[in-house]
């Protein structure tokens, strides 16, 4: 079998007027992530993490942000759509690790139902999907509140 390990970023602006999703969930705040999709961090990250481990690209290829066909697209679908072609290529998911950097709002309360969400998108248990949240303490941009951004990591396995 073979191992592959991939990592993703993102970041976006916090703005009003758009909601907010992260893992694939709405979640309630005064503002929301900008983008040309609906701006998850999270799946972005992790999206791009899949792709660099199944050699496949990243995601301002595949889905290029002045392509109408991915305006205001739900990221979920977007990792579906990666998955699938990940699969092709003869890789499955065995785990993931992810961290949202942001000073509001607080993840925990919507934790294990975005665990869940994404562990059916990536076909694995819940308990292989890790995911946590951080502050950037009130330094920078992030510190400030003005954006948010997220880490990922990814391990793929192929049969060989």
């Amino acid at each position: 079998m073979a191992l592959r390990i991939g990592q993703g970023y993102d970041v976006h602006r916090l703005v009003p007027g758009r909601r907010l999703v992260l893992g694939g969930e709405e979640i309630p705040f005064e503002r929301g992530l900008d983008g040309h999709s609906d701006a998850d961090v999270l799946l972005h990250a992790l999206t791009d993490a899949v792709l660099g481990a199944a050699g496949l690209g990243d995601l301002g290829a595949l889905f290029p942000p002045g392509d109408p066909e991915w305006k205001d697209a739900s990221s979920v679908r977007l990792l579906e759509i990666v998955m699938t072609r990940a699969a092709a290529a003869g890789f499955r998911v065995v785990n993931c690790d992810l961290t949202l950097i942001a000073e509001a709002p607080k993840l925990a309360p919507h934790r294990e139902r975005i665990r869940a969400r994404l562990a059916r998108v990536l076909g694995v248990e819940p308990g292989a999907v890790g995911l946590k949240a951080t502050t950037h303490e009130g330094l920078g941009a992030l510190g400030r509140g003005e954006g948010m951004a997220a880490l990922a990591v990814v391990l793929l396995a192929r049969e060989d």
